[in-house]
């Protein structure tokens, strides 16, 4: 008996092997599939697809034989990885000098093998896809060709599996970035807010003490700074909401009537310009996440305020509930949004550059954690504009 050689890149084939995390796996239907495959079309009872470990023949699948692994150094497999033909072939494994005494021969009455290298894309060799016997026997052309593109089929598996690994990685590590960023963002948006409250008190007390011996330019320089001390504070509001929309998205479901919650929302804006807002006709008993959908509503009938230049403002609120599924409308006369920015517009930090009602620029917050937040319910969100005539958003959300 003659050991098998042992390559001359082993070290680096061994960790490209088990970059893999193949060995000692489960069995797997896609692998089983074609180790039962092979051995129908090349007509013997025995075939294996094996991984080479430094001192096993591992058999991630096998059909015809309860095996799952051999020794090394008296395996056919360890001789196919290190040779150089497309197919390893031993048609009588006692005429042949490598094998005529190996166990697998004397004792398991192995005669024939054939076993394909599974090389990656960088050229190591993983192991093979083989067949045995217990004759002596050949392969007709056509078999030779099935075996090679079998085998050819199991390195796409294996590739498969190392990309999918990679994507988990990828997911756990964003996973936890977002996480800390998440931990990061609410930290210091709640350590901003208080020392932004004090800017603003300040401004209102510096202005009220000292404003008679101020000249105009002062007084502007204080206003200045209380409405930025009052921008950053809704900026960071809005950064809160959107990292916590999650949260907000996870609670319970409530019953509740729809037009109930609409004239709340209406109330809780407190509009103090003409507007004519139109409520659904019919009054809905759903049962969903009242929390979430009220923050919603408040984002998207606060745009329909504030992003509004006509002398008065309509809104208009339909809603409807089927297949499980709640159905709002939102609607308006508003500035409406350009063609070209309907695709972004619910990207985080994406504004269109306009200034709202009172003359304020937006921070690009608010349509991201709505979108965020719909998502998260089980729905979806759409928009149609028309610059000069209005926007209507088009949403759905999971309801009982």
């Amino acid at each position: 008996m003659i050991t098998p050689a042992i390559p001359a890149n082993e070290q680096e084939r061994l960790a490209a092997l088990r970059s893999y995390q193949m060995l000692d796996t489960l069995p797997e239907k896609d692998f089983d599939t074609i180790t039962t495959l092979t051995a129908s079309i090349c007509d013997v009872p025995i075939s294996f697809i094996t991984l080479m470990d430094a001192d096993r023949n591992y058999l991630k699948s096998q059909h015809g034989i309860d095996l799952q692994e051999s020794p090394r150094d008296t395996s056919f497999c360890g001789h196919a990885i290190v040779d150089n033909a497309e197919v390893f072939l031993v048609k009588d494994a006692l005429k042949d000098i490598r094998f005529k005494d190996n166990p697998v021969v004397t004792e398991q009455n192995i005669r024939f093998y054939a076993g394909v290298t599974l090389y990656n894309p960088d050229g190591y060799a993983l192991g093979t896809l083989c067949i045995l016997d217990n004759k002596p026997r050949e392969l007709t052309d056509k078999q030779i060709n099935a075996l090679k593109a079998l085998a050819s089929q199991v390195v796409n598996l294996l590739e498969e599996r190392k990309k999918n690994i990679a994507l988990k990685k990828l997911q756990k590590e964003l996973k936890e970035n977002n996480e800390q960023l998440k931990n990061f963002a609410g930290i210091i948006s709640h350590d901003m807010k208080m020392p932004l409250a004090n800017m603003i008190v300040t401004s209102d007390i510096l202005k009220k003490k000292y404003g008679e011996s101020m000249d105009d330019q002062g007084i502007e320089y204080l206003d200045y700074l209380k409405q930025s001390s009052f921008t950053l504070s809704e900026y960071i509001t809005g950064l809160l909401e959107h990292y916590e929309s999650d949260k907000t998205s996870q609670k319970s479901f409530e019953e509740f009537d729809t037009l109930h919650l609409f004239e709340e929302i209406v109330e809780l804006l407190n509009i103090n310009v003409d507007c004519e807002i139109n409520l659904p006709d019919e009054n809905l008993e759903v049962s969903c996440n009242r929390a979430a959908l009220e923050q919603i509503l408040i984002n998207l009938i606060g745009n329909s305020l504030k992003y509004n230049d006509k002398d008065k403002i309509v809104i208009n609120i339909d809603s409807e509930k089927k297949n499980g599924m709640l159905y709002i409308k939102v609607s308006d006369n508003g500035i409406g949004i350009p063609k070209e920015k309907l695709k972004n517009i619910f990207d985080l930090f994406t504004t269109l550059g306009n200034l709202d009602r009172n003359g304020k620029k937006g921070n690009g917050i608010g349509l991201s954690t709505v979108k965020k937040l719909i998502n998260n319910l089980g729905g979806d969100i759409s928009v149609t504009s028309e610059l000069g005539k209005g926007t209507t958003f088009d949403f759905s959300i999971e309801c009982k």
